[in-house]
């Protein structure tokens, strides 16, 4: 196993308007309590990054103004390493404003903002102004894995995002809205690019999605991680379940 989990936050003074600090604190705490160094890395706007420095870069949420900088950035100065990041199976994970990023463009009225395509999707924002708000619960089924599991969350956003075909979602909504609030599908999942709306934070509220994601940037089995005494992570995990209705 790999003595340490080597994290790349993109933009995390911009990007941070969901309590996504606490999936940073949540990757940090689960290495140290199984002896896994963890060495996190900021990357903001004009600075390059190493594709072949990190196990795992993470994008959050912000504001329009905040995300609309992001994007151009992405594009200009982080784009291809984050594909070739990809490429060799680094985990690049994208939540809310992250996942609209991830794929080609957000439209915001008569105004375009790129993505970097590392899935292929799009996102409109609402005409009404309207916005899909509140607990949501999903089932998605992961590499690794032995059968399906749940996740829950809170979601909040205006945008609604929209799959290509044969593009495979991260999930299926048990309740809640989902990308667009018609489909029944939420967030994406190419390889070990991931995207989702579900933050709150995520990760706090589904210790065993930490896990995964730590087992699969170290390139192990989910298996193979010492098991660690999760009384109140299940706990808040059945809080967020209960909270969704499921």
């Amino acid at each position: 196993m790999a003595d340490r989990l080597r994290v790349c936050a993109l933009y995390p003074d911009l990007m941070n308007i969901y309590a996504d600090r606490g999936n940073m604190l949540m990757l940090e705490r689960r290495c140290a309590w199984r002896g896994i160094g963890f060495e996190l890395t900021a990357a903001g706007l004009g600075e390059p990054v190493d594709p072949d420095a990190h196990d795992l870069f993470y994008l959050g949420g912000g504001q329009d103004r905040d995300q609309k900088l992001c994007a151009q950035d992405l594009v200009d100065t982080k784009r291809e390493a984050l594909h070739a990041a990809a490429d060799r199976g680094a985990i690049v994970l994208g939540i809310c404003g992250g996942i609209q990023l991830l794929g080609d463009h957000y439209e915001l009225g008569t105004e375009r903002v790129p993505g970097i395509g590392l899935v292929d999707l799009h996102t409109v924002r609402s005409i009404d102004g309207s916005r899909l708000i509140g607990n949501v619960a999903i089932e998605v089924q992961l590499p690794g894995l032995d059968g399906p599991r749940t996740l829950a969350g809170f979601e909040n956003h205006g945008g609604r995002t929209f799959l290509a075909t044969g593009e495979q979602p991260l999930g299926r909504v048990l309740r809640g809205h989902g990308n667009d609030g018609r489909s029944g599908v939420e967030g994406v999942r190419r390889g070990t690019v991931i995207g989702t709306y579900l933050h709150g934070p995520l990760l706090p509220k589904n210790a065993w999605f930490a896990d995964w994601l730590l087992a699969t940037a170290l390139r192990i089995e989910p298996a193979a991680l010492a098991p660690l005494d999760d009384a109140l992570e299940d706990a808040a995990h059945q809080s967020a379940r209960h909270a969704a209705g499921v």
